[in-house]
């Protein structure tokens, strides 16, 4: 089958069904319940799982390619966690309210969407004029690492922020507004609402997390079919990943540790490749075992903390 053949397949599956989910959303006016978001999270998941079986039985048993999909999902997934937790405090920081924040996700996604494949291909590109650029991404990956495990709680500061700092030479902001409007006429004036704001701040979260998202993936495949895919599925399922993690934050305390390990294993991996082939098989193994046993640990210390609670 020619490759083009699966770019055309990949794109209606994902299209199709982020179409549906954001027609199913729009259509509701409202706060996306939990039980709705598990449900949407559920069909991502299960479209990127029924994809990889696609890979895997096209291209033979055990193909190679079936294992790094699989992988650099699980990596990006992950990392989309962490990436989530960052959306809560700006929403929560923008007092942005709950029945506003799938408008902003939605325009959020899809602009890193393109984000995304951007540094993908400019990311394996540097890799093929000049090959050593792997260490410089390795070191971002043991750096992303240390400072997810040891850098303290995630800080937004919005005055900081550079494209918040940009829009507001060009842009009145309106205080007060509560519709879903990113810009609004008043007299005669064009204003900007915080909804902008915060997609904005949403934004630029996101080109941080790709500098430690786009390295991992490459760590594990130079296939950018492989990295565009895993990646633009793990992204689409975010919408639905945000209002079912908001429901169950309390469950991944130590998910952030688990994270952390993956990215110091890729990027020890990334490290040693000219010297040493880590198989794609270990490397699957190995980021199962610690993102599940971080997730396992998180709801063991969420139960002692019920029992502490209900003895108190």
């Amino acid at each position: 089958m020619n490759q083009y053949i699966f770019w055309i397949i990949f794109s209606v599956v994902v299209i199709s069904i982020f179409i549906i989910d954001i027609y199913v959303t729009d259509k509701r006016q409202g706060k996306i319940s939990l039980k709705n978001s598990l449900v949407w999270c559920g069909v991502w998941i299960t479209a990127a799982l029924l994809f990889n079986v696609f890979l895997y039985f096209y291209f033979g048993r055990g193909h190679i390619k079936a294992l790094e999909f699989l992988t650099g999902y699980l990596v990006e997934y992950s990392l989309s966690v962490d990436n989530l937790f960052v959306f809560l405090l700006i929403f929560k920081k923008m007092k942005v309210s709950p029945e506003n924040q799938p408008i902003i996700l939605k325009w959020g996604i899809l602009s890193a969407v393109v984000f995304r494949i951007a540094f993908i291909v400019v990311g394996v590109g540097l890799i093929r004029l000049f090959h050593p650029v792997i260490y410089f991404f390795a070191l971002i990956l043991l750096y992303a690492s240390y400072q997810m495990a040891f850098g303290g709680d995630h800080e937004v500061d919005i005055d900081k922020n550079p494209l918040v700092k940009f829009s507001a030479k060009y842009f009145k902001v309106y205080p007060n507004y509560h519709g879903k409007r990113f810009f609004i006429k008043r007299e005669g004036k064009f204003f900007a609402t915080t909804l902008f704001l915060t997609l904005l701040l949403i934004e630029s979260t996101d080109i941080v997390f790709a500098t430690d998202s786009i390295p991992a993936i490459i760590a594990i495949t130079r296939d950018e079919f492989i990295i565009v895919t895993s990646n633009i599925f793990a992204i689409l399922g975010l919408r639905a990943l945000y209002f079912a993690l908001a429901g169950i934050v309390d469950l991944f305390a130590y998910l952030k540790y688990g994270v952390a390990i993956v990215l110091a294993f890729v990027g020890i991996k990334m490290m040693l490749s000219d010297i040493i082939e880590i198989h794609i098989v270990i490397s699957l193994a190995a980021i199962i075992l610690v993102l599940g046993s971080s997730i396992i640990l998180s709801i063991i210390k969420r139960k002692k903390e019920t029992r502490k609670g209900e003895r108190a």
